[in-house]
């Protein structure tokens, strides 16, 4: 089940919040429990059992390193558990293969599917169980509260990855206000036409080009810009959903999108594009290691370490590597030899540069295989300009002019900075009728959303696959 199904927006998510508002405040949790658990059952059932096994081992190693004097045995047999299950069901295939292909051997490939969700909740557990070795975080003595934790069903498939700090005292207690209410909505309302509106038809078309066989230089730079706004509002469209389903329950997630495409630099980039991981590896991982503090060469391997692992946590496949380390190159050159020509730059130059970089980079992303690499590359430079490649991307824009419109738009803060502008007026009157506005928007670009999503059967979701 996905967030911008019929089913989950007519059926799930109503009953959800009737249910929740329904009972006494301390029956809240276990009726997000069951339907977080109902959630995950329309993904695939099989692997409930799997989410509860990862669930359980890490709430018995939080006791044991809390209850014993061997705290860091028992810290890393937990996340040794954890890594060997993502490590069976995401890479398996991928180890045999290249190993077959190294040793030309003939070892039989298991077909194993991957349980939705399994990159993030692994993750998730895994803070939690490091933040109670470090002492962040109080031991989560019930069973339940820590499987709700996990099994959350705005974040649990696709983020953010929530830590247990952020949320430990509302899983206790929490309230929702009206003002949650109604922002939750927005939230929602407006991650919804993100991802239907915009999101499907970039992804359309960016399919559409990338199975092209023939491409010229036009086509694959609109087919590159396509895919390139269908994941940032593909991925940033559930979080956004996340968040406002949060709000509305009472939890306070943490913003896991910052308009990355306003950047002015890789590093800025990496600081605004999927938050909750890029602190997840930056906490757990690259600290850990030493970080910056014991000299230059150390902290580049340091940072080869987190991209190469960063890329391999997308997939299981050579392209999301090759796209870490690709990262890797461009923040090392930042940090030791771009940083001061960068900061003198015009804000104008920067930004494309970095736009460029993040542009050559979801191409990287996007095609599977290092021959589908090469060849879409070669096609977007080899400046092969046709009369026939400019009718064809005629033809496009005159069928996705508004989407690419409604993305350029969107990808910044500008809605934000006009309801921020609203809420600061002093003129009441004003005020309020540009606030009944703004709701009556709300509500048309909703009814929108649902007249697309009746019409429509494409409606991927990228991160799904991670």
């Amino acid at each position: 089940m996905v967030f911008s199904s019929s089913i989950f927006v007519f059926l799930f998510l109503p009953l959800v919040l009737l249910f929740y508002f329904l009972v006494p405040k301390k029956f809240k949790n276990y009726v997000l429990l069951i339907f977080s658990i109902i959630f995950y059952i329309f993904g695939g059932p099989k692997y409930l059992v799997l989410l509860l096994c990862v669930v359980l081992i890490d709430y018995i190693g939080a006791i044991l390193i809390e209850k014993t004097n061997k705290r860091k045995l028992f810290l890393f047999i937990t996340i040794f558990l954890n890594i060997g299950i993502l490590v069976y069901f995401k890479y398996t295939g991928f180890f045999l293969n290249n190993i077959n292909s190294l040793f030309n051997l003939d070892i039989n490939v298991p077909k194993i599917v991957l349980p939705i969700g399994i990159s993030f909740y692994t993750f998730q557990a895994m803070s939690y169980v490091i933040d109670v070795y470090r002492k962040k975080v109080s031991l989560q003595k019930n069973f339940f509260t820590l499987l709700l934790y996990v099994s959350l069903f705005p974040q649990l498939v696709a983020g953010p990855i929530v830590r247990y700090e952020t949320i430990e005292k509302e899983l206790k207690s929490r309230s929702t206000s009206f003002d949650d209410v109604c922002y939750g909505i927005e939230r929602f309302v407006l991650g919804l036409a993100k991802k239907i509106i915009i999101a499907n038809q970039m992804g359309r078309l960016a399919d559409t080009i990338f199975a092209s066989n023939n491409l010229t230089s036009p086509i694959a730079f609109l087919g590159g810009l396509a895919y390139m706004f269908q994941i940032y509002f593909d991925f940033s469209a559930y979080s956004d959903m996340a968040i406002g389903m949060g709000r509305i329950f009472g939890f306070r997630f943490l913003e896991n999108f910052n308009f990355p495409y306003v950047s002015k630099s890789i590093t800025e980039f990496w600081r605004r594009w999927h938050i909750s991981l890029s602190t997840w590896f930056r906490d757990y991982v690259y600290i850990p290691l030493g970080g910056n503090r014991k000299g230059v060469k150390r902290q580049i391997i340091n940072m080869f370490i987190v991209w190469t692992l960063t890329g391999f946590w997308h997939g299981a496949e050579w392209n999301f590597i090759l796209w870490g380390v690709y990262y890797f190159l461009f923040l090392v050159l930042e940090k030791y030899v771009l940083k001061k020509y960068l900061d003198k730059m015009p804000n104008v130059a920067s930004h494309i540069y970095t736009l460029i970089i993040v542009y050559i980079g979801w191409i990287i992303f996007r095609c599977d295989n290092l021959n589908d690499l090469i060849l879409y590359l070669k096609s977007l430079f080899s400046f092969n300009i046709t009369s026939i490649s400019l009718n064809e991307l005629s033809v496009y824009i005159e069928s996705y002019w508004l989407y690419f419109i409604l993305a350029f738009l969107f990808q910044t803060p500008l809605y934000y900075k006009i309801i921020d502008k609203i809420d600061k007026m002093k003129n009441s009157k004003l005020k309020s009728c540009l606030n009944v506005i703004h709701y009556l928007g709300l509500i048309f670009i909703f009814i929108v959303t649902i007249m697309y999503l009746a019409y429509s059967s494409y409606n991927p979701f990228i991160y799904f696959r991670f």
